[in-house]
């Protein structure tokens, strides 16, 4: 890479787009050390609704094909769609154009695994953007069970919460259709909390080998609303409203997972568990610069607040006990993404390891149309 600012291309404007230009936005001031980075190019389908967002996340140009700004960018973060993730990557890496995808990978294994051998096959830095690996609460939390402070793991519990879709007069979305989603909570929420849990003991525990899982649908149609309020339709929702799973890892530690959209008084309840032979720790997304922690001797959990300047990045926000957000997670991967990229090395989470989850997430369905465990291929 040269010393100019790397140029970034960004597919996708609307939730996550939003997400990830406020982390670039952010860069300059709290990681002055992070890449020069110009606000390129921003791709999406509405030329309208495209500039207007353009000019609110600061980008220079838009662009109403993916082609066409493949050759122009230095970077490109893929945010669109799940079905729209394989071949904007592959063509990007191809080009020798590093890449962050959003999760999950993509809707299917085979294209998982396409995207994660491009990657291997060109060498350019890519990324699965599995944003809660960057939360402070949970480094801490992955160093803790990394010196063996909770002996030797043999339970992971992790479950993710939302109530969006709890109305059965909900809007319907790309995201109930498998075709464009690959499936529903499981691959939504689910693929971020078994990435989590493989982040936090995969070292210690192995893989997983063995799953058992039951996917649900509650509404099986959903209205489309006009500009006007009015139901022009009902299409059909063909993927999960939540689902469960029960997995067995290499050492023989289990995982209990679960995740829904439909329950009702959660709204973004992420929460991971893991029980050990000398202790034990619980973290929260909602609240997510505490980490509930037993030490073996101990009477009962101990709240830390992970807040400190020792902690991992939080000197370069505020001061010691200046709690900070869900959008900070967003700047620490970009930090972290982009330095590799300027470096011309790797960066975890990896298209290989969005590949892993998404054979897990793969097998949870055959689970579930089989009625049996099944292992992990």
């Amino acid at each position: 890479m040269t010393d100019e600012p790397l140029r970034i291309g960004v597919l996708g404007y609307r939730f996550m787009g939003k997400a990830h230009a406020n982390a670039l936005a952010r860069l300059p001031m709290f990681f002055p050390e992070a890449p020069e980075v110009e606000r390129h190019a921003l791709v999406g389908r509405d030329e309208e609704a495209l500039a207007e967002a353009a000019g609110r996340f600061g980008f220079a140009n838009t662009a109403t094909d993916w082609e066409a700004v493949i050759d122009e960018v230095d970077v490109l973060y893929n945010l669109g769609p799940n079905h729209v993730h394989a071949e904007p990557s592959i063509a990007a890496l191809e080009a020798g154009v590093p890449v962050l995808c959003e999760k999950p990978l993509a809707p299917t294994v085979e294209e998982a695994a396409a995207m994660r051998d491009a990657a291997a096959a060109t060498g350019v830095t890519a990324g699965t953007a599995f944003n809660y690996r960057f939360v402070p609460a949970i480094r801490h939390a992955k160093g803790l069970i990394e010196d063996g402070e909770l002996g030797e793991i043999r339970q992971v519990r992790g479950r993710y919460l939302q109530d969006w879709l709890v109305d059965p007069e909900a809007p319907w979305a790309w995201r109930m259709d498998a075709e464009m989603a690959g499936s529903g909570a499981l691959g939504d929420l689910g693929a971020h909390t078994i990435d989590l849990a493989d982040f936090l003991v995969g070292g210690r525990v192995g893989e997983i080998e063995r799953v058992s899982g039951r996917l649900t649908t509650f509404v099986d149609e959903r209205p489309v609303y006009d500009e006007d309020g009015e139901v022009t339709e009902y299409r059909d929702v063909t993927v999960d409203d939540a689902y469960g799973a029960q997995v067995r890892y290499e050492s023989g530690a289990t995982g209990t997972f679960e995740a829904s959209r439909v329950a009702a008084g959660h709204k973004n309840d992420h929460t991971v568990a893991v029980h050990g032979t000398e202790g034990s720790l619980k973290f929260s997304l909602e609240r997510l610069n505490e980490l509930e922690v037993l030490r073996e001797g101990n009477r009962g959990y101990e709240t830390v607040l992970v807040t400190e300047e020792s902690d991992p990045y939080v000197d370069r926000w505020w001061p010691p006990g200046h709690v900070i957000g869900w959008e900070h997670t967003f700047v620490h991967e970009s930090y972290e993404f982009l330095s590799a990229v300027a470096e011309g090395r790797s960066f975890e989470p990896s298209f290989e390891d969005g590949y892993e989850v998404q054979k897990v997430l793969a097998a949870i369905q055959r689970a579930d149309e089989r009625g049996e465990r099944v292992a992990v291929a």
